[in-house]
């Protein structure tokens, strides 16, 4: 590798909530540079959550990405001419970045109504444990249950 890593940056919280992981959730879900849009999909998400849910649209919110956020992942690595998906343990950092991936990509996937349904109903599934994002997350772990052998690989 040349050079020095990028050195991370502190996303900034949005306006509304002042909360670094929405400020990044917003940033996830823009598309083309359009911010002001992605935040109107998301606290429209959070206005509808706010209806249909007793709780706070962000406590919600939290729970949901503790839920989708994985523990392991496999990772590819290459041992005397053939390759291994070895499990790693995943960087809280990573977790949070997987799961808003994950819930974004599942209300995605979701046809015929607007973003902000999708999203909201996503968001919901996932604080109780159901929905897309959280098959995709025992799919994660499932994959890495089945390479627990190759686990001596690791680092």
């Amino acid at each position: 590798m040349r050079g020095k890593q990028a050195p991370k940056r502190d996303v900034a919280p949005d306006p509304i909530y002042s909360n670094p992981s929405v400020g990044k959730f917003i940033n996830f879900i823009m598309l083309s540079g359009k911010k002001n849009t992605a935040q109107g999909i998301v606290y429209g998400a959070f206005e509808i959550i706010k209806k249909k849910e007793d709780k706070d649209a962000l406590e919600i919110f939290e729970e949901a990405l503790k839920q989708v956020g994985p523990g392991v992942e496999v990772k590819t690595k290459r041992v005397g001419g053939s390759n291994y998906q070895v499990p790693i343990p995943v960087k809280p950092e990573r977790k949070n970045a997987l799961a808003m991936r994950w819930i974004i990509n599942a209300a995605r996937a979701k046809k015929g109504r607007a973003m902000e349904e999708k999203l909201a109903e996503e968001i919901m599934l996932a604080a109780k444990g159901e929905g897309d994002a959280m098959k995709k997350r025992a799919d994660v772990h499932k994959m890495a249950e089945s390479n627990r052998a190759f686990a001596h690989f690791a680092y």
